[in-house]
């Protein structure tokens, strides 16, 4: 292969495209699915839990559209409720902005170190407050100090000004309780697709996608 260097290194595109990993460690087959994606979800999820390579299980990349722009961050993941997925967040934010003009959204679990990943398609409704205002009290008091003094999204000149936010925050709730601000809560994302992918030898992944018709899950097989 000729390469190109680049300052006595080998050229990044040559390093990307030498890049090779066999898939092995399991499987996902038709005989082995529930009737519903969110119980293969918990079994996943339980399994990304107990594992020693992956630090937070419960983070997942939230994409979100408004017009022409698709962004994508990562968010972490709160609670399902009534078989919808959970993550909190400033209603002002880039994201908060898009939702409120498209709801619908996707959330990607990358689950690399166990060959997995899970995909989310659904619609992103606010949680109620009083929901929202009960999780904000459980959080530690940096955090619901630094709700408070982020802008979140919004452009700051510096470091020190962020933290000249955070000192004036901190003095104006010094010895009271933070109570949660009115642009912070949570989303609720009601999911109609889960696509769950499982890696596999010579790039022959399953995939195996549950769409919602109904009160009822219909899975479908999609090549790799």
């Amino acid at each position: 292969m000729v390469r190109e260097w680049v300052k006595g290194r080998c050229h990044l595109k040559d390093k990307v495209e030498d890049l090779r990993q066999n898939y092995t460690q399991g499987e996902l087959l038709e005989s082995s699915l529930p009737e519903s994606p969110l119980a293969l979800f918990q079994t996943w999820f339980t399994q990304a839990s107990e594992s020693e390579d992956i630090k937070e299980p419960n983070a997942m990349v939230l994409s979100t559209q408004d017009g022409d722009r698709i962004d994508s961050r990562i968010v972490l993941l709160k609670g399902l409720e009534n078989a919808s997925f959970l993550f909190y967040t400033n209603y002002e934010s880039h994201k908060g902005k898009q939702l409120l003009a498209n709801d619908h959204c996707t959330l990607l679990f990358p689950w690399v170190n166990l060959e997995r990943q899970i995909i989310v398609r659904g619609r992103a409704v606010k949680q109620t407050e009083a929901k929202s205002k009960q999780y904000f009290s459980s959080r530690p008091r940096a955090s619901q100090l630094g709700a408070w003094a982020s802008n979140q999204s919004n452009p700051i000149n510096s470091r020190e000004d962020l933290q000249k936010q955070l000192d004036e925050i901190g003095t104006k709730f010094a010895d009271i309780e933070v109570p949660k601000p009115v642009q912070w809560g949570g989303y609720v994302v009601h999911p109609y697709e889960i696509e769950f992918w499982q890696g596999r030898e010579s790039r022959l992944h399953d995939r195996i996608l549950y769409t919602k018709i109904g009160d009822s899950w219909q899975t479908q097989r999609l090549q790799p």
